[in-house]
């Protein structure tokens, strides 16, 4: 399909006067898959068009709807708490928090939408699936769902007002020189970086647990929610966590993948504060032993 450019702007905002009802990761999705042609070449979203343009798809973006999870029973659930108003779960390091496009299935959203098929239409963004936070592919921890519209209104504003504890356990290289960090985090590709003009508050505070010669076990409270905060921030005070390459952690031979879990969480629900813990997996407590931890 073709549309015609009106005024000159950025390809992406164009396209999207074209496609008022679509979501702005489903149009994101158009240009990563090197849908979107303009003047016969592949059109980046930052791209600059003029009025008579021609903007060339060739696929139209998927709706809002057609984003929503999809109920994949394959994905194994460690359930920690259920309730009639939430559910929290044990995420594994290897699996996404939701999918990225329609369709996508093997993520954490789309195993609590098949176990509470009332999830499913909960959520600011179609894919939660009910999810009122995220967690990385690579990092393992708790993670939160809401059964219902009430309950994830009034989750997400208590994650808004900082009202939400969360507490990591990384495993780390060296130790750490601060016990906190407030840098401002500002999103560079696929990682973040600390950008003292542009970036966005968060704040980190970090307790060694124990160390080595080489590694430290170190306990991270994120009272901010940036995109990898915890990830960087630890970079930022010298102790990238280990195996995490973006943020220039070594590998460990023989344990793949970077070591961050999100140990607890503790929640307002109502009168009440809910605490959350899950313990270390076993890809954790082993790589605590190879480095003499």
């Amino acid at each position: 399909m073709k549309h015609t450019v009106v005024t000159a702007d950025r390809v992406d905002k164009a396209l999207a006067t074209f496609y008022p009802t679509a979501g702005r990761r489903a149009l994101a999705d158009l240009f990563d898959e090197g849908c979107v042609r303009v003047a016969g070449k592949k059109a980046k979203k930052g791209d600059r068009v003029v009025a008579g343009d021609v903007i060339e798809l060739t696929r139209e973006p998927a709706s809002k709807e057609a984003l929503r999870p999809l109920p994949d029973p394959s994905v194994s659930l460690t359930i920690l708490l259920e309730r009639p108003d939430l559910v929290a779960i044990a995420k594994p390091a290897g699996l996404p928090s939701q999918p990225l496009r329609a369709g996508e299935l093997g993520t954490a959203a789309n195993g609590i939408v098949a176990r509470f098929p009332e999830c499913a239409a909960i959520g600011a963004d179609e894919r939660d699936g009910g999810l009122v936070h995220r967690l990385d592919i690579g990092t393992s921890g708790v993670l939160v769902a809401a059964r219902t519209p009430e309950m994830y209104r009034a989750l997400r504003d208590a994650f808004g007002a900082g009202l939400v504890d969360k507490q990591y356990l990384a495993l780390v290289d060296g130790r750490p020189v601060s016990r906190e960090c407030d840098a401002p985090l500002a999103q560079r590709g696929k990682r973040v970086a600390v950008d003292h003009t542009d970036g966005l508050p968060a704040y980190t505070s970090f307790t060694v647990e124990r160390a080595s010669a080489s590694h430290a076990l170190v306990r991270c409270i994120a009272q901010t929610g940036r995109m990898h905060q915890v990830r960087a921030h630890l970079a930022n005070v010298g102790s990238p966590i280990t195996g995490d390459e973006l943020y220039g952690g070594a590998a460990l031979e023989g344990h793949p993948g970077f070591f961050l879990h999100g140990a607890r969480i503790e929640l307002p629900v109502g009168s009440e504060r809910i605490v959350i813990d899950v313990p270390l997996p076993d890809r954790f407590t082993t790589a605590l032993s190879a480095v003499g931890l």
